[in-house]
């Protein structure tokens, strides 16, 4: 046995198109699995969540908040991180996704200030926090927002 030829079992699989009361010899017929009588097998049947009256669960559970469509989604990274780029180099974005520092950049990257830097370097980033931009000024580097 091989992966090719692999499948499921005999009867276990029935095509979408099947199709339904049309018969006792097409093996869904009569009741056309709808059973016998009751609100679910007459036409009209109540809509998905529907629960006969009571007051539905989408509606007993708490809501909280909101969603605010415009926010952002920054990706921070520590200025620690960026110690493995050479003395001199220029950091951007598309860099930093090339040394797998930041793997989806989303809205943005920030450079934090948290951890030590050795080498000067010149970076281009979305934003800084104050103690990201002094720590590279600090060595000479540069901090250039786009």
């Amino acid at each position: 046995m091989e992966l090719s030829n692999l499948r499921p079992a005999d009867g276990s699989k029935h095509s979408d198109n099947f199709r339904r009361g049309r018969g006792h010899g097409s093996g869904n017929g009569k009741t056309a699995g709808k059973g016998h009588k009751g609100q679910k097998a007459r036409s009209g049947a109540p809509r998905p969540g529907f629960e006969g009256g009571q007051m539905p669960l989408y509606r007993r559970i708490p809501k909280r908040g909101f969603t605010n469509r415009n926010t952002k989604e920054i990706i921070g990274i520590n200025v620690s991180a960026l110690e493995r780029f050479e003395d001199g180099a220029e950091v951007t974005v598309e860099t930093l996704i090339e040394s797998g520092i930041v793997k989806n950049p989303r809205d943005g990257v920030k450079i934090l200030g948290n951890g030590e830097i050795t080498k000067k370097l010149n970076v281009k980033a979305n934003a800084f926090s104050e103690g990201a931009k002094q720590k590279i000024e600090a060595l000479g580097g540069t901090c250039e927002v786009i």
